[in-house]
């Protein structure tokens, strides 16, 4: 595992023989607005506020009122946040207003929670404040500068996952060790994100694309990133070594599905078990395949919320894309599919991906559990399609007309390119 401990206080390497000069840039500042030079120690300061800030609360999570009057504000909030976890499992949850409640802190108090509320950390006797820590630092490595990719963006996850979890197809058949995993997956799927895609690390010889051969090699640094950070903290280390070895294994195998330029072999072989009728979910592979599936499903999900939630992600994830685009332009590489702003809008971008990535999954979800909030998240996500559907045509009416023929070439993108473009994975 070469790459178990990526993570560090500068970020990714600096640049070596043979890559592109843009690599000298640290990556953690991509997104950056303007980073001072002492950023570094100022990351060591709020993880360690974030840490203590944790520890605090934590008192309130068991009931326990604080006794210095300076914190009532901060308990006014916990106590709002502690009432939105009370119908976490909603799909209609607000990410958003629940990351402002808890001060940014919305993947350590959510995943927290959860596993608080499946009783795993009772089940499987873990030690609270190496969980908590364990949390703590799994957030502080998503770069919050990132506009999509961040650790918001991960709580939602999070608490899709948790949703899917609940779904009666699953819950009568997953294991307390299938659900540890998967709230573990959903947490970390995206950790250390440098809001770039695959593509851009492979055209400027970054070294994970090196390190990873070309293949899935966001996916492979988020999952050894998060070993590393389970093995830092410890959290597994009562029990057997063969046992931690399989949770890492598994969590591996878990995040490297949400490699979006594998959905189509992910989708044709949920499909084949659907038509005929093989999925068994008392094996324990198949029930770790509908994990699989499940958390693919809560990775790209955005699009299946209420529009006033689904907007918000789709601008998000644009301007990460339009970004990288600019930067792609700045040091005159090839621009990547759904990157270029003079040649996209959000409108597009996200119709593009609805039509050929969010909705054929979607569909066969729904035929592997056809429930209410299956048929709710179809209904968001027809909507949604409309809303920006009815967009569209004033964005493409207040372009010139000469520029006609390259705007109709990105309304209706291939698979293949949103594949490349995609940048929820």
């Amino acid at each position: 595992m070469l790459d178990v401990r990526v993570r560090s206080q500068v970020g990714f390497e600096p640049e070596r023989r043979g890559s592109h000069p843009y690599l000298g840039v640290d990556f953690r500042t991509l997104h950056s607005r303007a980073e001072s030079a002492g950023s570094i120690p100022a990351r060591r300061i709020r993880r360690l506020f974030s840490f203590q800030r944790h520890l605090l609360s934590s008192r309130l999570l068991r009931g326990a009122p604080h006794l210095n009057t300076l914190h009532i504000l901060d308990e006014d909030y916990c106590g709002q946040a502690k009432c939105m976890l009370e119908k976490v499992g909603s799909w209609n949850f607000d990410i958003f207003l629940f990351d402002r409640l808890t001060n940014g802190n919305s993947l350590v108090f959510l995943t927290f929670h959860l596993l608080n509320q499946y009783g795993l950390i009772e089940l499987f006797q873990l030690d609270m404040v190496k969980v908590r820590r364990f949390l703590v630092l799994v957030q502080e490595d998503y770069h919050n500068q990132n506009p999509y990719h961040n650790a918001v963006h991960a709580a939602d996850v999070t608490q899709a996952m948790h949703c899917y979890l609940r779904e009666p197809k699953l819950a009568q058949s997953l294991t307390s060790f299938d659900i540890l995993l998967g709230l573990l997956a959903a947490a970390t799927h995206d950790l250390d994100h440098p809001g770039v895609n695959q593509p851009f690390l492979i055209k400027t010889n970054h070294y994970l694309a090196a390190l990873y051969r070309n293949t899935s090699v966001l996916e492979n640094h988020h999952w050894r990133s998060a070993v590393g950070l389970l093995r830092e903290t410890d959290l597994f280390s009562h029990l057997p070594a063969e046992d931690s070895l399989g949770i890492e294994r598994q969590l591996g195998s878990l995040i490297l599905a949400t490699d979006i330029s594998r959905q189509n072999e992910y989708l044709s072989r949920f499909r084949t078990h659907l038509d005929e009728n093989s999925l068994c979910l008392g094996q324990s592979s198949h029930r770790h395949f509908s994990l699989q599936m499940a958390l693919k499903c809560a990775d790209i999900c955005n699009p299946c919320r209420p529009w006033e939630l689904s907007k918000q992600w789709s601008e998000k994830v644009t301007e990460e894309f339009f970004h990288q685009g600019d930067i792609e332009k700045k040091h005159k590489l090839e621009i990547s599919p759904l990157c270029d702003s003079e040649a996209n809008t959000i409108a597009s971008v996200q119709i593009g991906f609805m039509t050929y990535v969010v909705e054929p999954l979607f569909a066969e979800w729904a035929r592997f559990s056809d429930t209410r909030l299956s048929q709710t998240m179809l209904g968001h996500l027809g909507l949604n399609k409309a809303s920006w559907s009815a967009m569209e045509p004033e964005a493409s009416g207040s372009s010139e007309e000469g520029e006609s023929e390259p705007t109709r070439a990105t309304e209706e993108p291939s698979s293949r390119a949103l594949s490349q473009g995609s940048q929820e994975s």
